[in-house]
This record gives C-alpha cells, structure tokens and sequence, in this order.
C-alpha cells in the first residue's frame, strides 16, 4: 500500500466497531487521505459505502482479500 493511506485493521471486529474505527480515522486524517478499513465483518461491506455517502466522503471501493476486505474511503470534507 502506499504511503499516503491510513490502514486501520479491524478484524475480528464486529458490527459496528469497524464503522466507529473509521470514523474515529476520518476525524484525524486531513482532506485528501484514503483509509483503507480490513474487516471480516460482512456487515461492514454496505455499511461504510452507506455512511459514506451520508457522511460526504468519498467511497472509493470494496476489494476482497479472501478471509477479509479492504474497504477504502478518501476524506474530502
């Protein structure tokens, strides 16, 4: 991954702790930054794209990495 993103590992956390973890990032994290959530949470998958667009940030993708996702945001507000 590349420098510039901010990982947070979430799994083995549930519904909805990969969200709050996100969001805690998203407070800290200047505009323009990607953090990318790893979750095995299959809840987490509609849930951070869901509150993305809610939130005003940009969702960027779900990328499946076997026992777990990558789901990635970038903060633009």
């Amino acid at each position: 991954m590349a420098d510039n993103i901010m990982v947070i590992d979430a799994r083995g956390s549930f519904c909805p702790g990969p969200l709050m973890e996100l969001i805690r990032a998203i407070k800290s994290a200047e505009i323009g930054q990607v953090i990318a959530v790893l979750s095995n949470d299959s809840g987490s998958k509609k849930d951070i794209p869901l509150w993305a667009g809610k939130a005003g940030q940009e969702f960027i993708g779900v990328e499946a990495h076997g026992e777990y996702d990558e789901i990635t945001v970038r903060k633009v507000r």
